[in-house]
């Protein structure tokens, strides 16, 4: 067992001394005119508004909830949203669907109820997908639901509506437009190319400042579709777009995903710098641990099936449960970032019963513990196999997924750190024992707290650990190692 170990020790200093020259070579000082204009986080309010929400919902919804995932009796296994690029779609039906997008059912006021039930703080919601069908009454285009049969702004009722209930909204805009003749996906060659994607360029300016102008109370942009070559080689024009976007709302948050630098590097530019105001590369996925994400604010956007964002009636394969994704929103908190849970809505506006059983779940669950989750910040507490750490209101919180046989939960705190003086349930404040352990070979402080044999959950639970005052200025676990 001790030759393992020290295998196992040699193994990880290798690996890290071997990442070294990697490290050091990742930042340079190129002067770069389109990178990164800030280094480190924001800490304005409205970052740091954003920064302590911990979970959101996303929703994607457009005339792809017709088809809903099917097209004359066959099944289309791609994500939803992207059926128009199958070859079992023809496209001239796909882009007269709009003439038969009649969501009766739709309610804004329902929907934001229902996510403000789920604990949602803010939303990210599809004002246009790749299609390029536009939720508001753009006047740059007719392919807009002002000439479907429903009329109404929808944009404005979700903007409105999600406000009236305290939750920030965030408008979701694809750069891909296939509606648009002057899309193009390559670099345009010729001049006849190069023109028609100068108006392509205009109409995506305006229909960006439409939003913002129309829709004053909005907090961020979140954009989609940035990774063609035609968008990527016009790094001049969307970093003044940029600047003219946050110009119109002080406090405009846009994330990682928007532009390129001049090297055309995306996301972080050619100096290791993050572009834009926090990273977006968490789709569908969360960093193993919080060195992943680099000192930078960041969020997770999560589908319930595996890759299902817009309506698919036929959910297959594997489909997340309500206690899934709450850890999931336990593991991002952990790592001092924010989870956002996705619904695709059919066709009438109706969302699924599926989804409403999960977002009900979820709401139950942040009821009792998301005072552990929302405005709570990483702990550098060495990780343990029963489940997550956070802290707020200066308690250290356990988040307890995989409750231990023997009812103990083992706590390894720093010889530096803070000291636990009590424990509770957050539930319903009733205590739980607290033990020293003792100390390990590395001097670290051991902690057992007892679950009484007695409790019985069927969820997740929290129990929050009362910590003595500090005498160093700084807390010894602000950055978590989880």
């Amino acid at each position: 067992m001790k030759n393992n170990y020290l295998k196992g020790g040699l193994l990880l200093l290798l690996s890290i001394l071997l990442s070294l020259p990697v490290l050091a070579q990742r930042r340079s000082s190129l002067p770069l005119k389109h990178g990164a204009h800030r280094v480190g986080i924001r800490t304005d309010e409205a970052m740091n508004t954003w920064r302590k929400h911990g979970l959101g919902q996303f929703i994607h919804w457009g005339v792809y909830a017709i088809p809903g995932g099917h097209w004359n009796g066959a099944y289309y296994p791609g994500a939803a949203e992207w059926i128009r690029a199958w070859s079992g779609m023809p496209k001239d039906a796909y882009d007269n669907l709009y003439k038969e997008f009649n969501p009766v059912k739709f309610d804004a006021k329902q929907w934001a109820r229902q996510a403000k039930d789920m604990g949602a703080k803010y939303l990210i919601f599809t004002t246009k997908h790749h299609d390029g069908f536009c939720l508001w009454p753009s006047a740059l285009t007719d392919y807009t639901i002002a000439n479907s049969p429903y009329k109404r702004d929808i944009v404005k009722e979700i903007v409105d509506a999600y406000t009236a209930e305290g939750i920030d909204v965030i408008l979701y805009f694809s750069i891909i437009d296939w509606n648009h003749k002057g899309y193009r996906s390559a670099l345009p060659k010729s001049e006849k190319d190069k023109k028609e994607y100068e108006t392509f360029l205009s109409f995506t300016r305006g229909q960006l400042l439409e939003l913002v102008e129309n829709y004053p109370t909005i907090k961020g942009l979140w954009f989609d579709g940035s990774w063609d070559k035609a968008w990527i080689n016009e790094p001049a024009f969307a970093d003044e777009l940029d600047a003219e976007l946050r110009s119109k709302i002080p406090g405009l948050i846009i994330g990682s995903r928007f532009r390129a630098d001049e090297y055309g590097n995306r996301g972080y530019d050619t100096n290791g710098d993050l572009i834009g105001d926090y990273e977006q590369s968490w789709e569908r996925a969360l960093p193993n641990d919080i060195s992943e994400v680099n000192g930078n604010d960041w969020d997770c956007v999560m589908t319930i099936p595996e890759n299902q964002w817009g309506y698919h009636s036929d959910w297959r394969g594997y489909v997340k449960t309500s206690d899934d994704l709450i850890e999931m929103i336990a593991k991002s908190a952990s790592m001092n970032g924010n989870f956002v849970l996705n619904f695709g809505p059919d066709g009438l506006g109706n969302i699924r019963p599926e989804e409403t059983k999960i977002a009900k779940e979820i709401g139950e669950w942040m009821k009792i513990n998301g005072d552990a989750i929302y405005a709570s910040a990483p702990v550098e507490w060495k990780k343990q196999g029963w489940g997550y750490y956070t802290q707020s209101n200066g308690n250290v919180n356990l988040l307890v997924f995989n409750r231990p046989i023997n009812n103990l939960l083992t706590i390894e705190i720093p010889k530096d750190g803070q000291t636990p003086t009590s424990a509770y349930f957050m539930q319903d404040g009733k205590r739980v024992e607290l033990k020293s352990a003792g100390k390990n070979k590395f001097n670290a402080r051991l902690y057992h707290v007892e679950i009484p044999k007695k409790f019985k959950s069927d969820k997740p639970f929290t129990i929050v650990l009362k910590m003595a005052e500090q005498t160093d200025a700084s807390p010894a676990y602000q950055q978590a190692k989880t």
